[in-house]
């Protein structure tokens, strides 16, 4: 069976969340969960959704309903609030404890926005909420950014895409080097041109995969002048930066442990 995810969009209904100047938190949650949802479908993730419209359920329903669908994993999608508008601003995942799948995953996502330009504020335990508290499965809640900050505002409308994108790439990635997910990576992969042309078979290291060429760049020229032997492989949909190209699988592993060391999110490829 396909690993399965119960993406929910926090509030709705007659609760509308988080409000900044006519922008209500519901709406935002929605229109990300789905766009989440549907990446992450396309590669071959059974998603389920709390809501697709706007409708309220009780955080006790909802984890009900994950408890119910006998889902792998269930993601929670919300905008954070400051008591002082503009003060605060950034993205944080909020988990059960700081441990397991659940923490992996939302530092990795975390870590994915990072990417797009958000403030990292880093992975924080909350053993009260009830979507992590009664939830039977690994549970993580995303604070996409404040809601009355502009910044974060300005961030999340001209940058959408590439946060659903982030988002999913974070879930993505830890279920790949976890085995839970086939690492559908290396297939693609081989349809862009390895460094010097090389079409024997070896290990690389992924540090990033996506959509939006200049993110790509960054991390390669972030990369580079660190002495790392990065490229870009351009398989399609996503742009793909990878370090190396080992024969012996080692080595690779040795790579991908000085990137771990050095704070990247890796996936190891093998042609």
């Amino acid at each position: 069976m396909p690993y399965s995810i119960m993406m929910d969009a926090g509030h709705g209904g007659r609760d509308p969340g988080a409000v900044y100047q006519g922008r209500r938190e519901k709406d935002d949650t929605l229109r990300l969960a789905l766009a989440v949802g549907e990446i992450l479908q396309n590669n071959g993730i059974d998603v389920e959704y709390t809501r697709t419209t706007d409708v309220y359920e009780t955080p006790y329903q909802k984890a009900a309903e994950a408890n119910e669908a006998g889902v792998d994993l269930f993601i929670s999608i919300h905008r954070n609030s400051f008591p002082t508008d503009n003060t605060a601003f950034g993205v944080e995942s909020l988990v059960y404890d700081l441990s397991g799948l659940k923490y992996e995953i939302a530092e990795s996502i975390d870590q994915q926005l990072e990417t797009v330009g958000f403030r990292d504020l880093g992975v924080k335990a909350r053993p009260n909420l009830v979507v992590l508290r009664r939830t039977n499965m690994p549970a993580v809640l995303v604070e996409v950014g404040f809601i009355n900050s502009d910044i974060d505002n300005e961030l999340f409308d001209a940058n959408f895409d590439d946060i659903a994108l982030a988002i999913a790439d974070g879930i993505l990635d830890v279920l790949r080097s976890q085995g839970l997910v086939p690492d559908d990576d290396a297939g693609g992969a081989n349809g862009g041109s390895m460094p010097g042309g090389s079409t024997a078979p070896g290990y690389r290291v992924q540090v990033g995969a996506f959509r939006n060429q200049m993110y790509a760049g960054r991390l390669l020229n972030e990369l580079l002048e660190q002495d790392y032997p990065a490229y870009l492989i351009d398989s399609g949909d996503f742009i793909r930066v990878q370090v190396g190209d080992y024969a012996d699988m080692n080595q690779a592993v040795e790579m991908e442990r000085r990137l771990k060391r050095d704070g990247y999110q890796t996936v190891l490829i093998r042609d």
